[in-house]
């Protein structure tokens, strides 16, 4: 008898360990490490909260820059499971390099370039108005790092304005930080994403450039080849291609494309 109620007093044991261990099994948070374009800051908020909300074991943990600067953290060893780029040629690069395995990156957003001033400011009504003598800096993403700023650079040599305004370009880390400088009146304007002036009530958009003097703006995501949590951050990038996902893009400016599926 005596025996038989340490065998059983060691089963019971041993179930509540089990039980235990499967309990904190079902309940242990996924941590996703995302770097995410500076120009998706304000999107990428909102889509957290509302998949973190619908998704309570996984938590996403982003960093934002320029895509150049993203690209070269990875380069260096940075840790992460997910890199959204707002340029194919940072992709592009990290995926010859084996960072991003082919089959795992998606084209999934498209934006426009846009013109931005001050809020009240009424000496710039296109971009023709910028050799004016009165405009003393417009501020651009360094062209080398941050996509912005290469698709402005496109945009203003199509337009025959690139030589000419050398002296007034104000050089910036992100599109961020070039709308910073709008809105905080250091500079007479700016070029940056349609998305990015959508969130700001200190600058308004005087004229798009034409989609034609520039190459295609396309936001690609992919799935970092050393990732420690690839189904969860496939899993998270199928539904930011769902429609809910789709609404909060939208609603920041942007525009989806693609399928991870396809």
């Amino acid at each position: 008898m005596h025996r038989l109620i340490i065998t059983m007093f060691s089963l019971f044991c041993l179930f509540i360990i089990i039980s235990c261990s499967n309990q904190n099994s079902s309940t242990e948070t996924t941590e996703l490490s995302v770097l995410a374009a500076a120009s998706l800051t304000d999107a990428f908020t909102e889509l957290q909260a509302k998949y973190e909300a619908e998704h309570p074991h996984t938590k996403l943990l982003p960093s934002f820059a320029s895509s150049g600067n993203l690209k070269r953290q990875i380069e260096q060893g940075a840790s992460a499971d997910v890199f959204l780029s707002a340029g194919t040629k940072e992709m592009e690069s990290l995926t010859a390099q084996g960072y991003i395995d082919q089959k795992n990156q998606w084209d999934l957003l498209t934006n426009e370039l846009v013109l931005v001033v001050p809020k009240g400011t009424n000496q710039i009504k296109s971009s023709a108005d910028l050799n004016h003598s009165a405009v003393k800096k417009v501020a651009i993403g360094q062209p080398e790092t941050v996509p912005a700023g290469e698709y402005g650079k496109q945009a203003l040599e199509s337009l025959k304005l690139w030589d000419s305004l050398q002296s007034k370009l104000i050089f910036t880390k992100d599109v961020r930080q070039t709308l910073t400088y709008v809105e905080t009146g250091n500079v007479d304007a700016g070029i940056v994403y349609r998305s990015d002036a959508k969130t700001s009530e200190r600058a308004v958009v005087v004229e798009p450039f034409d989609s034609d003097s520039h190459q295609p703006i396309v936001y690609p995501i992919g799935l970092l080849s050393d990732s420690n949590h690839p189904e969860q951050a496939k899993e998270w990038v199928t539904w930011l291609q769902s429609a809910e996902a789709e609404a909060i893009f939208k609603k920041y400016g942007f525009h989806v494309i693609g399928n991870s599926d396809d």
